[in-house]
């Protein structure tokens, strides 16, 4: 049994988090952090979780987090990167659920942010926890940074065709959308109700925070220069990410040989479902669970491959992952606290 802190257990990431170790069998939720609610037990702000969470929440100044084997952040960029150096010296494990420690690279993380690094000491020390590209890495892991959600999607997508060198990595163009969810739980005119529901749009067109590091990572599998052209949607609901992703094959292969390339690739991960040549899968599949579906397709049988992607962006694409990071961190067989199946209809 481990004990487990989260810091800013109020947001969509946080009330995930909570929902999902309230019935992991190895853990002890012992501190949630939050200055506003200090004291407001958590069920009585999110009654789902009556009768399976019975703790307060608790200001930062009265969180004795040091005394928790691991420490999760579902806070906003910045927060992290203040606090894990202490932390991390008292022995505990930290997993942050923002961008702090994602890219290497400092200048890079402060062009795209708009905040100073204030800890670039632990940036080549934490590992980036895609579990299934990344397993190694983050069972040795104290620190690890969790991949944004579209990320997610893109590298899984993209992975074994780049690694085998089957796409030109420099004509990626990836066609995404997100649930409401994913912009936070906060009051945003963008995500009213009257203005997100019933409505379609793009953002971040010329230029959005997942793109570097997308492309830093997917540089990782492929000798070639990427370029990659990442479009981000809002679409009008609450939870699920489809992701479109366009590549140029290299050479010729058949249906069967992609199809595969990726049933290989995926075999030992519980959390990729490698659907049939040609399926639609659909966001609702994943909708509550840790799943991420994907399916090919190649058009006329002609020189281009697309990938369907889908996942719940709260589960797969935030906490579910961040939870999985922590069971192989730990030494829990993977799957631990994560079997949910997706909510339908």
């Amino acid at each position: 049994m481990i004990k487990v802190g989260i810091v800013g257990g109020t947001g969509y990431t946080g009330v995930e988090l909570l929902r999902l170790l309230a019935v992991h069998p190895d853990v002890q939720l012992t501190a949630i952090t939050s200055r506003k609610e200090d004291g407001l037990p958590v069920a009585d702000m999110f009654p789902s979780l009556r009768g399976s969470v019975d703790i307060a929440f608790s200001s930062p100044d009265k969180a004795d987090l040091t005394q928790c084997d691991v420490v999760f952040f579902a806070t906003p960029h910045g927060v992290a990167m203040a606090q894990a150096p202490a932390l991390l010296a008292a022995g505990v494990k930290v997993i942050d659920l923002a961008a702090d420690f994602r890219i290497k690279d400092k200048a890079v993380f402060e062009k795209w942010y708009k905040i100073e690094h204030t800890c670039p000491e632990l940036l080549d020390e934490a590992a980036y926890g895609l579990a299934e590209l990344n397993r190694e890495a983050i069972q040795g892991a104290r620190l690890v940074a969790n991949p944004g959600c579209y990320p997610t999607t893109m590298q899984l997508g993209y992975y074994p065709l780049l690694k085998a060198g089957l796409i030109d990595a420099g004509g990626l163009i990836a066609d995404c959308k997100s649930g409401v969810s994913g912009a936070g739980r906060k009051a945003e005119i963008g995500t009213l109700f009257s203005e997100s529901s019933d409505n379609f749009k793009a953002y971040g067109v010329a230029g959005h925070r997942h793109t570097p590091e997308t492309s830093a990572q997917l540089q990782k599998f492929t000798e070639d220069k990427v370029s990659l052209v990442f479009t981000p949607h809002l679409v009008p609901m609450i939870r699920g990410m489809h992701s479109t992703l366009y590549g140029r094959l290299t050479r010729d292969v058949t249906n069967e040989e992609l199809q595969a390339l990726f049933e290989e690739q995926y075999k030992d991960s519980p959390f990729v479902d490698v659907m049939p040549f040609g399926s639609h899968p659909e966001t609702r599949s994943t909708r509550g669970s840790n799943m991420l579906r994907l399916a090919l397709h190649r058009p006329d049988n002609g020189n281009t491959v697309i990938v369907l992607v889908v996942q719940d962006n709260l589960v797969k694409g935030a906490s579910g992952q961040a939870v999985q990071c922590m069971n192989l961190m730990f030494g829990f067989e993977e799957t631990t606290g994560l079997k949910q199946i997706a909510l339908l209809p």
